[in-house]
Formats: C-alpha cells, structure tokens, sequence
C-alpha cells in the first residue's frame, strides 16, 4: 500500500496530513519573514489555527474558535527562544492546539512526549538500544534521542503533553534544556545544542487527579497561555458541530448539521451543570463532580450519531444522546446521579419543547 493510501485510511491524520491543503495554500501566499526553519511565518501560523479566506480564494477552516490574541500570543512565543505551556481544564482543546501550532511551524506534530506518572526521565532525554549498548558500549550508535533531543538537533517543534502528570524530578528534566538550551550525555561526554528553529510546547492542567505541580525553576522557562473555556453557547455549538463533523467524516456518519437541534441541547446542559446555573440566570443547579468539557460534548454527540447511523434513521435524535449525557454526568453513582436527577426534574421537565429529551433521560437514568 502507498504511503498516500495509507494516509487516506488513517483513523486519525495528523495534522500535518488532514490539513496538508490548507498548509501548501497558506505557504503558497505567505510572503511574510518566517523565523528559522519555520514553514510559514506567524501570521500564517496564526490564519490556520484561526482561519479565514485567502488571496487565491482557499478557505482555511478554523482550527481554534476563541480569543484571537491567545494565539497571536503563543505563536509570537515559539518565534522567541521561551517555551510555550498551554493552561487549561480538561477539554479546553490544549492538545489540539499544540499539534496544530507544530504542524503550521514545523510541518511535523508527531515529536511527542505523552506526560503519565509513569513516564521515565529518557523519555525527554534519551534511551539506549541495549543489545548495542553491552556489544560495543556506550556510542551514538547505541543511544535512541528522545523526541525533545530530535527536535533540538534538528530545529523543530517538541510536544509534552499533560507535563504535570509527569513526575516532579522527570519534569526538571527540561530545565537545562529549556535554559541552556543544550542536552549533555555523560555518558560520552558529549553535548546536543539546540538549533535554530527548536521549541518545546507543553500542556497542563490542574484540576485532574494525578497532578503534579510544576517546580517554580521550571515554570520559569515557559510563558503561560491560558486556554478558556468557551464563552458563549454558540461558540461551544460551533466547536463541538465543527470537530464532530470532521470525526464524523472519518467514521462516515450523518452530517453534524441535521443533528444541531440535539448539539446546542447537549451543550446547554453540559453548561448549565457545569455553571451550576440556567442560561436564564432563573434557577440555581448542583453541579456533578466531572468537569463536562467541551471535550466530552464532542464524545457524547459522536457516539450519539453513531447510534443514529447504525440504529436508526441517521437522525441525531434525544434518545441517541440520553444515554452518553448520562456517562458523562455520572462519575460519581451516588451524589452524581442525585444531581442529575434533581436537574431533569427541575429544569429538563419544565423547559418547552424538552418532552422527548426529558423522556429519554428519564428512561436511561432508570
């Protein structure tokens, strides 16, 4: 199989590839001074991750739907020589930021570091291949880069990904790095200086379990993007329509947009619960213990269409999304559930033209 097959029947393209049109288009017109081995300057950067129409008439689809001056400002922080942590709850499109941002700059999202409590200090450093290492010793040969070591050598984008779940002494690993912008191997008395071009993107967040908080030496080498929650309803429609569109596509389900109706119905719960209080600012709710990201919205629509796709009439309807609001509510099976039992009751079963929805709630949480 061709490598452009093999691209086609990804479940999951990186960035660099399920965008490759837009990237070519925008590089094509970008005449603006590009930083070191950069693959289009930061205000191109800046029109993929925010879209918009060009000269030659490419639409360029938004990657990112909120403040604009958040991404001029970590755009404009990878051109400089400080790394970029991008701050938010869960849901808050961190991730997808991050391989965007490294796939505009460098054309290459795929230099990861997956943050667990598990991750070891090689993961950002290097590895050894050890059939090597006992053959013949310690050698270039023998030493497997890290992808941060990668991304040093070769002027390019590094990804961390949920930083503060990595272990405190595994995470001051970047110091140096981040600082003096070298990696030493001791071992061969050796060093690897970063080249132009080189950054380190991370994320975080501090409200999941399993955090651990940043050391203030290394906090220090990072400016802090903080990335909102959306502000409105219809922003939040817009993203979850947007990104389960695109998922949608790859899994061949119905359209998002002859589901909207049940989209905009998922969001409003998922805000009200989580803002503990109606849109009308009328009737004070209890919110659950789970965090109902925009994330988990995006998750409960798409299994939603896939109900509908494969059990019924590729409709969204509320009974094809009751069930997954349910999961995403109830994290805890005992406070939780009295939570949402109290929300349908006092606000689901009053609300005008919520019958059905409220029916198949009531008929899954039974």
């Amino acid at each position: 199989m061709s490598e452009n097959a093999t691209t086609t029947e990804a479940l999951r393209p990186h960035a660099e590839d399920a965008f490759a049109h837009e990237l070519k288009a925008l590089a094509a017109v970008d005449d603006r001074p590009r930083p070191a081995r950069w693959k289009l300057s930061p205000w191109a950067v800046a029109t993929y991750l925010l879209g918009g129409t060009l000269d030659d008439g490419t639409v360029v689809t938004p990657k990112y739907v909120g403040p604009r001056r958040i991404v001029e400002v970590a755009v404009t922080t990878l051109a400089t020589d400080r790394a970029l942590l991008l701050l938010g709850v869960p849901g808050t499109a961190k991730t997808w930021v991050s391989e965007h941002l490294a796939a505009a700059v460098s054309g290459d999202s795929t230099l990861l570091v997956q943050g667990t409590a598990g991750t070891p200090e090689e993961a950002i450093r290097y590895g050894w291949n050890y059939a090597r290492l006992l053959a013949h010793g310690p050698s270039r040969e023998a030493l497997v880069p890290s992808p941060v070591m990668r991304a040093m050598a070769e002027g390019m984008t590094a990804r961390v990904e949920e930083l503060t779940r990595i272990p405190a002494d595994v995470q001051d690993t970047l110091i140096t790095v981040l600082s003096e912008k070298t990696l030493p191997i001791p071992e061969l008395g050796e060093e690897v200086q970063a080249v132009r071009g080189f950054n380190l993107i991370a994320t975080a967040n501090d409200r999941d379990r399993g955090v651990n908080e940043l050391s203030s030496a290394l906090r220090r080498r990072f400016n802090t993007v903080v990335l909102p929650l959306p502000e409105s309803a219809d922003a939040e429609v817009d993203i979850v329509a947007r990104r389960v569109d695109q998922m949608g596509r790859a899994l061949d389900l119905p359209a998002a947009p002859e589901g909207l109706d049940e989209i905009r119905r998922v969001v409003t719960v998922f805000r009200e619960l989580r803002e503990g209080i109606t849109d009308d600012g009328r009737t004070k709710v209890k919110s659950p213990s789970g965090t109902l990201s925009t994330a988990e919205a995006i998750s409960v629509v798409t299994n939603g269409l896939a109900l509908a796709a494969h059990f019924g009439d590729g409709v969204l309807r509320p009974s094809d999304v009751a069930a997954g609001i349910l999961g995403a509510v109830v994290r805890d099976p005992a406070a939780d559930r009295v939570v949402w039992q109290e929300y349908l009751e006092a606000v689901v079963r009053e609300r005008d033209g919520w019958k059905d929805f409220y029916r198949a709630c009531r008929e899954v949480t039974a």
